[in-house]
């Protein structure tokens, strides 16, 4: 089992890295793939920019000739910009999909060919809770994973016939460099949210910076692509974030509204 070869996408730090480390330690055959190309200890790197299509095809194509097979696709590749939605530029909120969806969406695209040629494979795409539950403040961020949400319920239904698994992993607040990378939107001259934007960042940088372990989420990706029947979702993260998924499915929306609130800073 040794050959199986997995292709994950923000491999260069974060829940990327962390799951390409795991993986490695395994026993799976690791390209790790990233802007900078960051090579692990036990990991191959590759160079990609996930937001451009020649970028994605060759890489993929790399991989597959190089190894001579694709077994799966983390995809991980992503950032999370912030700030009030008046006040985010049409470009700015195009550029969050174009990496953390679209970006998705392209290496998906590269790999399919290959998995359904060898007759399977496993997709895992790295989605999140702010894809289940709206973020004040992050409304382009959290767009991008609702979107990516129902694109892989789309698509499992699709590749399915072809022995193509699809699972998307749902993380809460990990202690990561996500929370340096953020890009804040600049206000307007006025700034009439600053006061209650502030607010909510510094609560959501609070609990990202005393947030999990991402080797938790490299263990549910481990679990994933060596199960069976792999789960369409996986929720991963403290207890109280996840309790908040079931919350906004079972309580009425104005009473989890309510409880919400506070958590998230507003």
């Amino acid at each position: 089992m040794s050959t199986r070869t997995v292709l994950i996408t923000g491999a260069s730090a974060g829940l990327g890295r962390a799951s390409a480390d795991h993986l490695a330690h395994t026993g799976w055959s690791v390209v790790g793939a990233s802007r900078r190309g960051t090579v692990g200890k036990n990991w191959q790197g590759i160079t990609m920019d996930v937001d451009n299509d020649a970028s994605v095809l060759d890489c993929v194509t790399k991989t597959f000739l190089e190894q001579g097979r694709l077994d799966a696709v983390v995809a991980c590749a992503g950032w999370g910009a912030a700030g009030a939605v008046e006040e985010t530029p049409i470009g700015d909120a195009k550029a969050q999909f174009e990496t953390n969806f679209w970006g998705c969406v392209r290496v998906v695209q590269a790999a399919l060919p290959i998995m359904r040629a060898q007759g399977g494979g496993r997709l895992v795409l790295m989605s999140s809770i702010g894809g289940l539950l709206g973020i004040p403040y992050q409304a382009f961020y959290a767009a991008s994973k609702f979107a990516l949400e129902g694109y892989a319920e789309s698509l499992a239904y699709e590749v399915a016939p072809f022995n193509i698994h699809v699972t998307l992993i749902e993380p809460g607040n990990f202690k990561t460099e996500f929370t340096q990378n953020r890009r804040l939107v600049n206000a307007l001259p006025d700034d009439p949210y600053k006061t209650a934007r502030e607010k909510a960042i510094a609560v959501m940088e609070r609990d990202e910076v005393n947030g999990a372990d991402p080797m938790d989420v490299a263990k549910v990706v481990a679990h994933v692509l060596k199960g069976k029947s792999p789960p369409r979702r996986v929720s991963v993260g403290k207890l109280d974030e996840r309790i908040g998924i079931m919350g906004k499915r079972l309580l009425p929306f104005r009473l989890f509204e309510k409880a919400a609130k506070s958590s998230l800073g507003v």
